[in-house]
């Protein structure tokens, strides 16, 4: 197996967005064009799955009024945003929190995370099990 690089975690990630696996309130804005759209939170969680870290959350703003949340990670004290390039240039993603993860498989988008960590899983090669986390 070759060593894992953050290069073949972006391109695995980047191979796996899809309309099926953006979230419901992003579907309007989802396309080819911008396809981590609505991606942030499964690919959070999955990118956590890999690496461990820390989660990171912070609301998202729309010509100053909220309109939801952005996930990303931060890890060994570097941030690893690999949906940013959704925003559109009227949307403001403000300084985020670190979040606890829950145990065990995520209650929201579980669907759409389990399809997630498989399709990265296989164009890496290895199944991705979900992270241990304390309780």
């Amino acid at each position: 197996m070759e060593p894992l690089t953050l290069s073949a975690i972006e391109d695995a990630f980047r191979a796996s967005y899809s309309r099926k696996l953006c979230s419901e309130d992003d579907l309007p804005f989802w396309s080819t064009d911008n396809p981590s759209r609505g991606h942030c939170a499964v690919a959070a969680l999955t990118l956590h799955d890999l690496l461990g870290g820390d989660l990171l959350l912070a609301t998202v703003d729309r010509d100053g009024e909220h309109i939801g949340y952005h996930w990303w990670n931060r890890v060994g004290g570097v941030d690893i945003d690999l949906t940013r390039g959704q925003f559109l240039e009227n949307e403001t993603v403000n300084e985020p929190e670190v979040v606890k993860r829950p145990p065990g498989r995520p209650t929201f988008y579980a669907e759409q995370y389990d399809l997630m960590r498989a399709l990265v899983g296989e164009k890496l090669g290895f199944e991705i099990q979900t992270a241990e986390v304390e309780k």
